[in-house]
């Protein structure tokens, strides 16, 4: 198999195509950076070398856009150019030919963020792109790399093991799970259906772990994404299970409309240094209202309830003296974290 994952970027810097072998090295899914810059996945201080790559002749003109280029094209953005085919060498030259070194965002790395990546093509023409000039005229296809992506340093046998079983799971804005993949039902052991009926997704998570994945969930809320989160997962055979995780908000219209999650699955020694290097710090303040997700029924005075004008006020008072299904024992909220504590089998710790 191979280790790696196929790249193809325009000369403008836009992944054209990625194999879905990205997720199991970068933990980004295929959807996630198709048509996206490049750029963005690059370290800061690899970008230009990224840039002289894509270019023909190792030397990308630094023109202001819309400007016409030494070399007789015209302008496609700030590093890119349309050449004609007679102005490029052939394209079976080994001037062509491309092996280099890039950092690239790693979901899955616990270090740095990035992961080094040897990019081993050559330039070939893409076809099919139909792209025109200024003036309306169809351009011919332009040169774009076509690499495919390994890690600068081999996997080890446990990378190579964990990396087939990441797995990806959908929640609902607080957390209830919606669905999850077929790796994530092997990893887990549970249906989609049995994840659905546990009502919140914390019910799931080791209590030790609650507060640090909470804190998390408030900081993606606030940014888009959460960043890197090691923590327990609850398996049906009632055995906790190490992960690493990102989560990140998916937008509808401007609007946060769910929660994907990237899960890798991790060995308990990699789990335990983790939780020993964890800090532990206050994770939550009462003035902005976080204080809801650990069951603070009662918000210091002078703040308001920033929860009161959405209506939620009566829906807890519908369920404080609701008696069906999760009723709330001793006014703990069954969507607390509190209440997700108290509805584990003690039995799992």
């Amino acid at each position: 198999a191979l280790n790696g994952f196929v790249l193809v970027v325009t000369s403008e810097g836009l992944i054209f195509y990625s194999s879905h072998t990205i997720q199991d090295y970068l933990g980004f899914h295929q959807t996630d950076v198709m048509h996206q810059s490049v750029f963005e996945l690059i370290h800061t201080e690899d970008q230009q070398e990224f840039r002289r790559n894509l270019h023909w002749a190792l030397n990308p003109p630094h023109a202001p856009e819309g400007a016409p280029s030494a070399e007789g094209g015209k302008s496609l953005g700030s590093s890119a150019v349309a050449y004609k085919p007679d102005q490029l060498p052939p394209e079976n030259s080994s001037f062509l030919e491309r092996s280099f070194v890039c950092r690239f965002r790693c979901l899955l790395d616990n270090s740095s963020g990035f992961l080094a990546l040897n990019l081993q093509g050559r330039l070939k023409f893409l076809h099919g792109q139909n792209k025109r000039s200024e003036d309306g005229s169809a351009l011919p296809p332009q040169l774009a790399l076509f690499a495919i992506s390994t890690p600068l340093q081999p996997p080890s046998i446990l990378q190579i093991r964990t990396k087939n079983m990441i797995f990806r799971t959908k929640h609902k804005l607080d957390f209830t799970p919606l669905a999850c993949d077929a790796k994530g039902k092997i990893v887990l052991g549970y249906t989609e259906a049995e994840l659905r009926m546990c009502g919140t997704g914390y019910q799931f998570v080791h209590a030790a772990d609650m507060l640090y994945c909470a804190e998390n969930h408030v900081r993606m809320m606030k940014t888009g994404e959460s960043g890197l989160t090691v923590f327990r997962l609850l398996t049906k055979e009632n055995r906790w299970k190490w992960v690493q995780a990102n989560a990140r908000l998916v937008y509808k219209n401007g609007k946060p409309e769910y929660i994907i999650v990237t899960q890798r699955p991790l060995i308990d020694e990699e789990g335990g240094e983790h939780l020993r290097k964890r800090s532990m710090h206050l994770p939550f303040t009462f003035a902005t209202g976080e204080a809801l997700l650990y069951q603070s029924a009662y918000p210091l005075p002078g703040f308001p309830d920033p929860f009161q004008s959405k209506g939620k006020t009566t829906k807890s008072k519908k369920t404080s003296h609701s008696h069906e299904g999760c009723s709330q024992k001793d006014g703990v909220d069954p969507s607390s974290l509190l209440g997700a504590v108290m509805q584990q089998n003690k039995a799992v710790y």
